[in-house]
């Protein structure tokens, strides 16, 4: 199972970056999870490219089409979802293969609910398979955690690695019902 995580935060230090970087980690036997190359290098969405999709673009879909599920970290600002993470997902709205696809976000910060609840409607609307029990809140904001910290910690690793089997029985159970 092979599964594309994107970071929606361009700061090389981010703690959505390290905490995706460790749940890469922290896959389980069967689920390949790669990161997704820098979303900040997708052009602005502009429909009128729709018939001539940019390189950046078209390598992207690429990537979201061989995957069987999406998993996505990013931060809030000023109460929404980051610009760089909305204008990847522009880019998806009319892009068939993203349909139903099977999505776990994990979220660094408690206090980031309304980029959690606005980007749950954004993909709601695009008609993507939102995994709840993969969907979890790790509170790493401020815990200057690295990634050997989060992927060893006993309890953070533990509910990583229980969302992305979640992630995983859910995407084999939507593979076999599309069958």
């Amino acid at each position: 199972m092979n599964v594309l995580a994107i970071c929606g935060s361009l700061r090389a230090a981010s703690i959505n970056r390290v905490l995706l970087h460790a749940a890469i980690r922290l896959s389980p036997p069967g689920m390949e999870t790669v990161m997704s190359p820098d979303i900040g290098k997708l052009p602005l969405y502009n429909p009128d490219l729709e018939h001539c999709v940019p390189d950046q673009v078209a390598r992207f879909r690429s990537q979201v089409a061989a995957s069987q599920a999406l998993l996505i970290a990013s931060p809030e600002y000023a109460h929404g979802v980051t610009g760089t993470l909305k204008n990847a997902l522009d880019w998806l709205v009319s892009f068939e293969p993203f349909a139903n696809k099977p999505v776990a976000l994990l979220n660094a910060s408690p206090r980031a609910h309304h980029a959690d609840a606005a980007l749950r409607e954004i993909l709601k609307t695009m008609s993507a398979e939102l995994v709840e029990a993969a969907s979890i809140t790790v509170p790493l904001i401020g815990s200057s955690l690295t990634e050997d910290e989060i992927a060893t910690h006993p309890e953070i690793s533990i509910a990583i690695a229980s969302a992305l089997l979640e992630l995983q029985a859910s995407t084999i159970h939507c593979i076999s019902h599309k069958a």
